[in-house]
């Protein structure tokens, strides 16, 4: 799909592989996310998505605190319901309360000591948020694609 222009990419009927190669293309502008200033808001909430999928498939809530992308917890929460994925952002919201104060450093190393000193007691709520999470109760990969469609000339 490299070769297809984004207005091919925007108009094809096979909006999966298209969403993931709009974000490759937004990871690749953002020079791998370290410069997210190059990026219009619906770009962001693509990435952010996209992203906090990636992480929860890969170790579920607790990776996703974990690294970098945990540094936009609260702008990943927000870009889930900006796209409607009203159910994701609601295991979202109970994955977060375990926090102190349901707040969630944007500094990852200062999230990383609270996160090792709350892990222990947050692991059992963390695994149920990923087994909802994994019933997939919201289509992210739709949702994104009816959002980017809404806001194509951010992509173009």
């Amino acid at each position: 799909m490299d070769s297809l222009s984004i207005t091919q990419l925007l108009d094809a009927d096979d909006y999966y592989n298209s969403t993931i190669e709009l974000y490759d293309r937004v990871v690749k502008l953002s020079n791998y996310g370290s410069n997210l200033t190059e990026l219009s808001e619906p770009q962001k909430v693509l990435y952010f998505v996209e992203n906090f999928e990636v992480e929860i498939n890969n170790g579920g809530f607790n990776q996703f605190y974990w690294n970098s992308v945990g540094n936009y917890t609260a702008e990943t929460y927000e870009s889930l319901k900006l796209i409607k994925a009203f159910k994701i952002a609601d295991i979202m919201n109970v994955a977060n309360s375990v926090w102190p104060n349901s707040l969630i450093p944007k500094d990852r190393t200062e999230r990383q000591i609270i996160h090792e000193k709350i892990e222990e007691a947050a692991e059992s709520t963390w695994e149920k948020c990923d087994f909802e999470f994994y019933k997939y109760p919201d289509n992210i990969v739709k949702l994104l694609w009816n959002y980017i469609q809404l806001n194509k000339a951010a992509f173009e």
